[in-house]
């Protein structure tokens, strides 16, 4: 790890004006903010993160979960996963979110992790941790590795020539059926992004992983209202257990009546360059039946993009099923 200056903003403008004088927009830039630090210290310690100043932001006023005026959410961006995921309103109307969260990592991580460090949460992929190696996220234009390398657990959706990592994120894939909204402040002043625009696909510039410029800082993310019958579920398929990544995961929420479809919100997991909102498996839902011969269709619709690498090609077939339980389960509950 490298010598680094450690500060602790008085309040969310100065911590955005100390951002603000950051050289470069990318991930790993000089300045950093620091929430529950999960990810941000183990990167520091591998010297994959360098920045020249971290900055403390566990004193500001953003740990707060709060009933918005028209009966959504509004959740700070300091509020831990483990208070969100149990949370008695989350559980109740928003469960794909708390079933999401409760699959990732280990209590003991749920309980430091913040909600806006879990948004800007980086890839687990070996070649990116490794600084021996070439890695385009980390240094642009040495190469992806693992491309040719070991890719067993790379990225199948939205990948590129320059980069296949995948996005860990368990909390994310549900974010994304509820259609979060991502309340930012920065130098410009404030601006609201929708969940889908927030995260980047690695196309030409793999080391931009989120539209976040230098300075920006999450205030809050918003819920819309419940959607009232909603049907809710997060399934997650891993080599192991507990405290692992995801090979395949699938959030769902479906609204039926009268045993057909009449809203459908699919994301995947483990499989995408990003949190994978797929609205080809949307769109081949509703107004459908709900049974297993729709569902499945449903599930070729969301992987027939898929590129698979040298190892990863069962993800392909496993994310199918992985979708299809999914939605049997939610169908039924």
């Amino acid at each position: 790890m490298q010598i680094f200056e450690f500060i602790r903003p008085a309040d969310s403008a100065a911590a955005i004006n100390a951002a603000a004088k950051s050289k470069t927009a990318q991930q790993g830039a000089d300045v950093r903010f620091l929430g529950g630090g999960t990810t941000l210290i183990d990167l520091m310690k591998l010297n994959v993160e360098t920045p020249a100043r971290v900055l403390d932001i566990n004193r500001l006023p953003l740990d707060k979960i709060e009933d918005t005026s028209d009966g959504g959410l509004r959740i700070g961006a300091m509020v831990r996963n483990s208070e969100l995921a149990n949370h008695a309103k989350v559980q109740r109307d928003y469960s794909v979110l708390s079933q999401a969260i409760l699959n990732g990592a280990s209590p003991q991580i749920r309980n430091m992790a913040t909600l806006g460090g879990n948004l800007l949460q980086r890839t687990r992929c070996v070649y990116f941790r490794d600084t021996a190696m070439a890695c385009n996220k980390r240094e642009p234009g040495s190469g992806c590795p693992a491309i040719t390398g070991h890719n067993r657990t790379m990225a199948i959706l939205g990948t590129s020539e320059h980069c296949i990592a995948t996005n860990p994120s368990d909390m994310c894939i549900a974010m994304a059926t509820l259609e979060a909204t991502i309340h930012v402040q920065g130098p410009r002043g404030s601006r609201a992004i929708a969940f889908g625009d927030f995260h980047l696909p690695p196309g030409n510039t793999p080391h931009r992983e989120t539209v976040l410029e230098p300075g920006d800082l999450i205030m809050y993310v918003t819920l819309s209202p419940p959607i009232t019958g909603s049907r809710q579920v997060y399934l997650k398929l891993r080599d192991r257990a507990s405290y692992e990544f995801a090979l395949a995961s699938a959030a769902v929420v479906l609204t039926i009546a009268s045993g057909n479809i009449t809203r459908a919100r699919i994301a995947l997991g483990g499989v995408g360059t990003k949190p994978w909102r797929s609205p080809e498996a949307e769109a081949a839902l509703t107004g459908q039946t709900a049974n297993d011969v729709n569902f499945r269709q449903a599930a070729e619709a969301a992987l027939r993009g898929a590129k698979p690498q040298s190892e990863n090609g069962f993800k392909i077939e496993l994310a199918k099923r992985c979708l299809t339980h999914a939605l049997r389960t939610a169908a039924a509950s």
